[in-house]
This record gives C-alpha cells, structure tokens and sequence, in this order.
C-alpha cells in the first residue's frame, strides 16, 4: 500500500496543465493561491508545499476522472475521494491528504471563492500510536563514539552525528544550520524549526569538540567553491541534502556494528528519552524540541512508563497475572491514540 502512494505521488500534475482553447485552469489557479498563502503567511517549508500540491493534485484528479467539478465537490465528491484513498494509501497518507485538502476549501471560503467546505468536520481514520523509536544509551554511545575516517569527511561525519544527538534536531534542521547560528563561545545553536520558528538549543561538550574539529577543515573536504553560509557542506561545496545524511548514518551504523535500521530521526527520539529518563521536565524537553503542543512531547512518557514496566514484572514478586494485563492494555492503549505529525 505505501509503496503505491509512493507511485502515486510521483505522477506529473498533468490535469492543472493549461488549456489554451479554455484559458487558466481554475484549480491550479486556487492551488497556487493557497500554496502561496502558506508559503507567506504560514512559513511553509519547501517539503511541506510540495507534500500539499501532491495531496490536492490528486484531489482534482479523482473528482475530474469521476466528471465531477473539483471545486464542487459536494458530500458526493468527498466520498469519491475517500473511496479512492483507501484503495491506494495507508492511514497515515490519508490523514495528511484529507488535511491538505480541507485546509485547500478553508482558505477558499475565506476568499469567497466557494460558499461552504465539504471536508469540514470530515475525520480521517483511526491510527495506531507507535511509541518513538529510540537508542538505549549505552548503543547510542557505541554508534557516536565508533572510528570515522580520518579524512574531512569523516570529520564532517562525525560531528554531523553530535550534533543531531546533542541538540535533539530534526535532519532538515541541521541541514539548514548555517556558519553563524551556531555560537562556539555560548556553546549553542539557533535552530530554524517547523513553521519557521526559531529556538536556540544548547550543545554539549563533545558536539562543540566535533564541530570545532570539522570548522577547521570544512573549507578543505569540498573539491569546488564552497557555500558561504552553509554550516554542513557536500564533497563539490554545496548544502548537504537530508538524504546524504540519512546515507552517512547508514554507514555509521555498520561501523559501530549495531544490528538495526537507525535514522537520523531516531538520534532526536533518543535525545528526548535519554533526557527524560535523566530527570529534565517535560516543559523544558518540549522547549528544546520545539514542539508546539506538549502532547507531542509527552509520547516519550510512554516509553519510559513501559520500560519501567518490563522492569518492575521481572523484578517484583507479585508482578504476575492482572499486573502484566494492565500492562498489556495499557500498551496497547497508549499506541490507539491518534498521532501527531508535529515530530
């Protein structure tokens, strides 16, 4: 199933094309509105444009392909396109998609473009809460501290590794970093986060050791003319991409010789957990994520919780029986919860 949406999502809007027999179409004329507005007002990122013309080109294109007016779509239209959803996306896709396009007829009934939203009120489907995947610290450590190359890129690589750790960023964050957000003498870094809101997260002692160790060749691991501003460089001077760092990260992970898939995300969940776990608040956790609700941060209460579960039933002598199912239930619980795309 997520395989075909990932198809899906890679075909061409080739039905917002223009006509020149009819003139602009209409709907990629309020998609560009709309994507604009975000873009200006909300501070979308680049990702998240491209996600949400993805999700309302296929709109369009469900509704056209049933001769329906897309911009008229009616409770017939959104039935249409929720029948097509689960056809071809998982839960997760369909969430986003059904986000996308509610938010697409919100912002044109406060244009008067249309005169009322079919998707209002309209709920996608139920998904199940996964828990954040995490390190234990002791495997955390062996994938930061194993042997890099010692050349620029193996510098550049590690410090990569400390500083996603030690600042608990997302990939697309520490891609963006540029040389004068990150105060060596503070021993900080200002953070550009979703939505374009910025914080400023401390670093520890070992990311500051990495990254002075990688300012001092970073001008010598590019082989062309070097980016000014970028913090984090490829091999021909360019920003680095979040996908060459998801591939270094790869290669660090069969160094240290850990047997799991680790991803540059996983580095952030194992910042927040190792953070709790060593008796931060959860304000304060919430704070240096940036996350906008603090239920986003409180999934890592679910970790710790089951953790001190398995615990407390292999230690505790009357831990058997009703304990165990409470347990179980809530576990299960915990991962029914809806889930937030905030991470």
């Amino acid at each position: 199933m997520a395989r075909q949406g990932q198809r899906r999502e890679a075909l061409p809007d080739s039905t917002l094309r223009a006509d020149p027999a009819r003139g602009p179409d209409p709907c990629a004329r309020a998609l560009d509105e709309y994507l604009t507005w975000h873009r200006v007002t909300r501070g979308a990122s680049p990702h998240t444009l491209k996600a949400y013309r993805v999700d309302c080109v296929e709109f369009f294109e469900v509704l056209r392909a049933a001769g329906m007016d897309p911009l008229r779509p009616g409770r017939r239209g959104v039935e249409v396109f929720f029948s097509a959803l689960y056809r071809r996306h998982a839960p997760a896709t369909i969430g986003r998609k059904l986000a996308a396009v509610r938010g697409l007829f919100r912002f044109l009934k406060r244009r008067g473009a249309v005169e009322t939203n079919p998707f209002q009120g309209v709920r996608g489907p139920k998904q199940p809460r996964r828990l954040p995947d995490f390190l234990p610290v002791d495997e955390a450590f062996v994938l930061l501290d194993a042997r890099h190359p010692e050349d620029p890129i193996g510098v550049r690589d590690r410090a990569i590794l400390e500083v996603l750790y030690g600042g608990g960023l997302r990939v697309a964050e520490l891609v963006g970093l540029d040389l004068h957000h990150v105060d060596m003498a503070a021993g900080e870094a200002r953070v550009l986060g979703k939505g374009r809101k910025e914080r400023v997260v401390p670093l520890g002692s070992k990311a500051l050791s990495a990254l002075g160790a990688y300012l001092a060749v970073r001008r010598s691991l590019c082989r062309g003319p070097a980016d000014p501003k970028a913090l984090f460089l490829n091999r021909i001077g360019g920003r680095l991409s979040t996908r060459s760092v998801g591939r270094l990260l790869e290669r660090a992970v069969l160094r240290a010789g850990l047997a799991r898939r680790v991803h540059p995300h996983t580095l952030r969940h194992s910042y927040a957990t190792h953070m709790l776990d060593g008796g931060a608040d959860l304000r304060d956790i919430q704070e240096l994520l940036g996350h906008a609700r603090l239920s986003t941060t409180q999934r890592y209460t679910h970790v710790t919780l089951a953790r001190l579960r398995e615990v407390y039933d292999r230690a505790h002598p009357r831990a058997h029986g009703s304990r165990r199912t409470l347990g179980r239930r809530a576990g299960r619980d915990a991962r029914e919860d809806p889930p937030d795309d905030e991470e």
